[in-house]
């Protein structure tokens, strides 16, 4: 009996049930079911948002798909490499790195359907996290403010190098906060800000910062630092949640415990 049985339950459309089940990808569930390859309490469905509940019985071609092993892992994402699955310019992707590193981890193990929890842009290095447990994902990355089970939610720490070096007056400026130009030439003014953000050590021509931040917004250290008049030569993310990067060199994954 599902551990659900007896609580009410919110449905959803029945290809995100059997993604979040860890099947497969929604897009790809939605196509098994508009083959009418999907049944849902014993009848074959063709709608994707068909209203469906976690502990519903359902079958991609008569085969019960029952909640799948929950996994975790961490990876270093080198630079250079893509946060998505498939990229239309030929680049590597993090799902290229990962399924590389699954097989010499787990030689002759089939890789489970698994992918990032959030991104790094291509340009970026460091701490990236992979799952199939949709639930701890959308947790991980809910926004600031929401009860979290764990205290450091939504905290991400970075290295940052930076040609030159900000003064204590421009960090200052980055945890009290600034508007910053938009990325895309019409929109509007987007107000960032860093939790935290020191100079961690110093060079004579550029320096190493420490930066804080508690959102997600896009390229959010570069577009600040750009803002100031300093250029990024590159960024690290050392820290995400509770985990950190550790020893792990680049390109390599390690099995994290949630």
């Amino acid at each position: 009996m599902s551990a659900f049985h007896g609580v009410k339950q919110k449905p959803h459309g029945v290809a995100r049930v059997i993604s979040k089940r860890g099947f497969c990808s929604r897009s790809i569930a939605e196509n098994l079911v508009r083959e009418g390859r999907v049944s849902l309490r014993g009848k074959i469905v063709r709608d994707p948002d068909t209203p469906a509940y976690e502990n519903d019985e359902i079958a991609v071609d008569g085969t019960p798909i029952e909640a799948a092993q929950k996994f975790y892992f961490a990876m270093n994402k080198p630079r250079g490499i893509v946060t998505t699955a498939s990229d239309e310019k030929g680049r590597k992707t993090v799902m290229d790195l990962f399924r590389e590193q699954y097989s010499k981890m787990y030689p002759g193990k089939p890789m489970p359907h698994i992918a990032p929890v959030g991104r790094l842009d291509a340009a970026s290095e460091g701490l990236l996290l992979f799952t199939n447990d949709t639930q701890w994902a959308d947790v991980i990355l809910s926004p600031a403010g929401a009860k979290d089970p764990v205290p450091t939610s939504h905290i991400k720490i970075y290295r940052v190098q930076v040609a030159g070096k900000p003064s204590d007056d421009d960090l200052a400026k980055m945890e009290k906060g600034f508007n910053v130009l938009p990325r895309v030439f019409g929109e509007s003014e987007e107000f960032m800000h860093a939790e935290r953000a020191v100079l961690h050590s110093e060079g004579e021509k550029n320096c190493w910062l420490e930066i804080t931040l508690s959102e997600g917004k896009n390229r959010e250290i570069r577009r600040m630092l750009a803002h100031l008049g300093y250029e990024v030569m590159r960024l690290v993310r050392i820290q995400f949640d509770k985990y950190t990067l550790g020893d792990l060199k680049p390109g390599e994954i390690r099995a994290i415990k949630v």
